[in-house]
């Protein structure tokens, strides 16, 4: 890989160039998804600036208007949409090998300045362009050895590729591109409630669903006393980080007290934790309903505490007809916080304020319960009246994308 694989300063009259992935894979429907991706990164840079965002042959071009716009801020933001597997940042030029020369030698004049060695990569998507991708290449290459004679030639292993791209409007140059967030753009996987607690995982494997495309409805259940309200915006605080990669984000947050505290009372110690999230699940199907959504995201992990053995995650399934995702079910604690991490959510998870789920947690947890058990367990309680009361009492929470982080 090259050494030069950075992200370069900003300069006047550079674009960016943003590759699609998947979305270029799809059939007779590739215009809904890219569509949708263009509407994407027209929300996401519109608090940055004045961009001109356009699509073709499989590239987003994203063209600053004005000398106003945060190149920087920008180029981050372009990086966390889903859909766009890697963002260049390019210099246009006119359409001939002299011009493509004097471009790259001005706009790369740092790098190939302190590279040993390089070689060009062209890519002809105008056909109707007179030289070959490899008689580019080599026309170029050329052209840049005798303006860099300290420069030596290296198809194999450069210090630094030189990126061609003679397309419809111009040719453009740069040097490799950086990776994109990869995936689907959000919107084209459906609407699902992501059931967002205040830990590591839950933002995890929100992310990982918007990353597949769903348009995510966040729910957090608060238990006040037992849960305080620095605990709450804790939460607010992750959906506001997500909203990073997701765009908006409504977080509905459930009053959760009422239902902890009957279960507690009238319900065995061992299916405390069991009998809390079958609740859990009953209202977020019930919010799933209510907004649209088809399906229900967790951030569970099979074996990682003792409700989420395969019995006790069929115990809990067992009230709800949504399809329960779980992308985290095959990951291990470590995988998971480094993609915490990576995706820049995990300092905020391990803050000290704990959620509802620390709340009456049982000393001796049920780890292979039977669902006849377990429903034998909670007719003691008016499972009705309790959602019913808990659902009025919802709040919801809009949180935008802002770079300035601000709430709405």
């Amino acid at each position: 890989m090259s050494a030069f694989v950075t992200q370069r300063e900003f300069v006047p009259g550079e674009l960016f160039l943003l590759k699609l992935g998947e979305v270029v894979l799809k059939g007779l429907n590739r215009k809904r998804f890219e569509d949708k991706l263009l509407g994407n990164v027209r929300r996401r840079l519109r608090p940055i600036g004045n961009f001109a965002v356009s699509v073709r042959q499989s590239t987003i071009y994203v063209e600053p208007q004005d000398e106003d716009c945060d190149l920087e801020a920008a180029f981050t933001a372009c990086r966390q949409i889903f859909g766009v597997v890697a963002v260049a940042q390019a210099m246009p030029c006119p359409k001939s090998v002299e011009a493509i020369a004097e471009a790259a030698g001005s706009y790369l004049s740092g790098e190939l300045t302190a590279a040993r060695s390089f070689k060009v990569e062209s890519k002809r998507a105008d056909k109707s362009f007179p030289l070959t991708s490899i008689q580019i290449s080599q026309e170029v290459g050329g052209l840049l050895a005798d303006s860099y004679p300290h420069l030596k030639v290296d198809l194999h292993r450069p210090d630094l590729v030189v990126y061609v791209e003679i397309r419809e409007r111009a040719a453009y140059v740069h040097a490799p591109s950086v990776p994109g967030a990869g995936g689907l753009p959000v919107g084209t996987g459906g609407t699902a409630v992501s059931l967002l607690s205040g830990g590591i995982d839950s933002p995890v494997s929100s992310w990982m669903m918007a990353r597949r495309g769903a348009e995510l409805e966040m729910l957090h259940f608060v238990s006040p006393p037992y849960t305080s309200p620095q605990a709450r915006e804790k939460v607010i605080q992750l959906a506001r980080e997500l909203t990073a990669w997701t765009g908006r984000l409504r977080v509905h947050i459930v009053p959760f007290t009422e239902i902890q505290e009957e279960i507690r009372r009238q319900c065995p110690e061992e299916y405390f934790t069991l009998i809390m999230r079958r609740f859990m699940m009953r209202i977020a199907q019930r919010a799933a309903r209510k907004v649209g959504a088809h399906a229900l995201v967790t951030g569970e992990s099979l074996g990682q505490v003792a409700s989420q053995t395969m019995l006790a995650l069929g115990v809990t399934e067992d009230v709800t007809s949504l399809p329960v995702l779980r992308p985290l079910i095959g990951m291990d604690k470590v995988e998971i916080i480094r993609l915490s991490r990576e995706i820049g959510t995990y300092e905020t998870s391990i803050l000290p304020y704990e959620d509802c789920c620390t709340v009456f947690t049982p000393r001796h947890p049920c780890t292979r319960p039977r669902v006849e058990d377990v429903r034998e367990a909670e007719a003691a309680l008016d499972v009705e009246a309790l959602i019913e009361k808990a659902l009025a009492g919802v709040e919801t929470v809009t949180v935008r994308y802002d770079p300035a982080g601000s709430l709405d």
